[in-house]
């Protein structure tokens, strides 16, 4: 008897959903220009919504750098409040050492890395010129056949042409407006940085009070270990880059190369991308070396080279300890990934990124696949 109405419903069911497709057809085929229209609609919508996210790209870039800025002072009000202090004067601390370091920037180093910079673009050809007339370089010119100075012509005239940076930045024009571009936008991560330091605590607490009380203990147990681990990392990547750039601004002092500040100021921002970073500064401060002497970039390489394997053993260990750990293969796709869509700063937001997918992955996905 059981088995007969069980039969019943199975049919009653599966009559009820041949009913409500057949109703869908008979919409689609009763009434085609009214269908067309809604899924006109909903592409017309889809890409409005794509059209207004790529007008608010650097909007939504901003406030993405302000947050990962936010986090990564977040570790150091941690550690004033374990000195003892409140966590309101600890904020308070960390944005007054916030602003004293911007100002700092603004007023000591950019004025003087502004003026290396722009002597170093004048004073490459006189810098090739003593290159050239080494005998080093002219043994090596001969053993290649020319090829080593084939294409120091090439960078040289490259570096020195004043044309070459009009073209990257689409012309005089463009570049004032992009240097005015970048100081507005850099001004606002500045005010919105500082606001969510002030407000971290009370604005994750209102997001937190939009989830459901069934799952909130949970996610919010996440969302801290994720904002915290994603915090030390970027602390850690911080102090990491600035030993990088003290170390290498001493060692090209030491080897006499010129504009040693601008270099070291370039190391500081490059190193953030961890892995790829101080390897590629090594190489160019190599062949920068190279133009004062064999002796200079000899000094510089071995230099380098050790003190990556100080940072590799003993720096980063210490420092990235209590941070999620990025595999290399991972770095150097986000990395890829994030240059390709917005250069220089793309990357260095795109690896945090991705350490905090990879502690999802780590604290969610393979927890939850385990109890399966």
């Amino acid at each position: 008897m059981k088995s007969i109405e069980r039969r019943a419903r199975e049919q009653s069911t599966g009559s009820a959903g041949s009913t409500d497709r057949g109703r869908g057809r008979n919409f689609m085929s009763e009434r085609p220009l009214v269908w067309a229209f809604i899924a006109t609609i909903g592409v017309l919508l889809g890409l409005a919504l794509a059209w207004t996210l790529l007008s608010l790209g650097g909007v939504l870039f901003s406030v993405f750098a302000a947050g990962f800025i936010t986090l990564g002072l977040d570790p150091l009000v941690r550690w004033f409040q374990r000195r003892g202090m409140k966590r309101g004067v600890a904020i308070l601390t960390v944005i007054i050492l916030f602003i004293l370091v911007i100002a700092g920037m603004l007023w000591i180093v950019l004025p003087l890395v502004i003026t290396q910079a722009v002597t170093f673009v004048e004073q490459v050809p006189d810098m090739y010129k003593h290159l050239q007339s080494q005998e080093w370089f002219q043994d090596a010119q001969a053993g290649t056949g020319g090829i080593i100075g084939t294409v120091y012509n090439w960078v040289v005239g490259l570096i020195s042409d004043p044309n070459t940076w009009a073209t990257i930045g689409g012309g005089a024009l463009n570049v004032g407006l992009a240097i005015v571009g970048g100081i507005s936008t850099g001004f606002f991560i500045f005010i919105l940085t500082i606001y969510f330091i002030a407000t971290l605590d009370s604005s994750k607490a209102a997001i937190y009070t939009l989830i459901s009380a069934s799952h909130r203990e949970r996610v919010v147990g996440y969302a801290e270990r994720i904002m915290q681990n994603v915090g030390r990392y970027l602390s850690g990547m911080v102090v990491l880059a600035f030993f990088n750039a003290v170390f290498s601004f001493i060692v090209l002092t030491i080897a006499q190369v010129p504009y040693a500040l601008v270099i070291a100021v370039a190391a500081f921002f490059i190193t953030l991308i961890p892995l790829i970073g101080t390897v590629l500064t090594t190489i160019v401060m190599t062949v920068l070396a190279l133009f004062v002497s064999p002796l200079s970039g000899i000094i510089v390489l071995a230099a380098m080279l050790v003190y990556m394997q100080v940072e590799a053993y003993i720096l980063t260990p210490r420092v990235m300890s209590k941070a999620v750990q990025v595999p290399g293969s991972i770095v150097l796709i986000a990395a890829l990934a994030g240059g390709t869509l917005a250069g220089l700063p793309g990357a260095l937001v795109a690896i945090p990124v991705a350490a905090g997918i990879l502690l999802i992955i780590k604290e969610v996905v393979v927890p939850a696949k385990a109890r399966s």
